[in-house]
């Protein structure tokens, strides 16, 4: 039985995840109110019969049909501008964590603390308690409440580093380092995948 978590977001890490959930919410009203409106207008056009299909001109509900989408996308653009700032705020983080992408395990690097790295695939399905194709033999651990920097790269091929519950969804690229910031309001285990079709085991670099 599909049960409404399933069909919806994963509960929000991070208070930048929140605001995505609020701005999809906001979206979610807006577009039914448009699809509502549509569908209104449309059966009225074929069930009434006192609609004047031969009307050409009219001043009114032109200017109507033009400053109500204007004001609409004024409603989505602001928050989404916003969060777009926030996304690639990053001013003083107390750690920095680097993810390696490769085909296809990830390598992480705690360059903070005496350059520890470790190497992270994806278990096999022997023991029952791991979930499948997301867990790891080892798991990348940080710390909640900290401004984290999670710096991404990759050696080979395009990765996405991607952790959906703190709506961090970061391109790894060979030879470049892409940065995005990263504070965790909760202690938990978080599942992600890589997000990029790297290859015939894309989906075999759980995060």
């Amino acid at each position: 039985m599909t049960t409404w978590p399933n069909i919806y977001l994963q509960d929000s890490a991070t208070p930048l995840m929140e605001q995505l959930m609020l701005f999809h919410d906001h979206i979610m009203l807006i577009l039914m109110m448009i699809v509502t409106t549509v569908s209104y207008i449309m059966i009225m056009l074929m069930f009434n019969n006192y609609t004047d299909r031969n009307l050409l001109e009219g001043q009114m509900i032109e200017l109507i049909w033009t400053v109500t989408p204007t004001m609409t996308l004024f409603f989505i653009a602001t928050p989404s501008l916003r969060l777009l700032y926030l996304m690639d705020e990053i001013n003083s983080p107390m750690m920095t964590s680097k993810a390696v992408g490769h085909q296809w395990y990830w390598t992480y690097e705690y360059s903070d603390f005496n350059d520890t790295e470790f190497d992270s695939y994806m278990t096999n399905q022997e023991n029952i308690n791991d979930l499948r194709l997301l867990d790891v033999d080892n798991r990348m651990v940080l710390p909640s409440n900290t401004f984290i920097r999670m710096i991404v790269t990759s050696t080979d091929v395009i990765h996405s580093w991607t952790l959906p519950s703190s709506g961090v969804k970061i391109d790894g690229t060979p030879g470049r380092l892409n940065q995005a910031s990263l504070m965790l309001n909760r202690n938990g285990l978080l599942f992600g995948q890589c997000s990029e079709i790297c290859g015939t085991n894309h989906s075999f670099m759980p995060i």
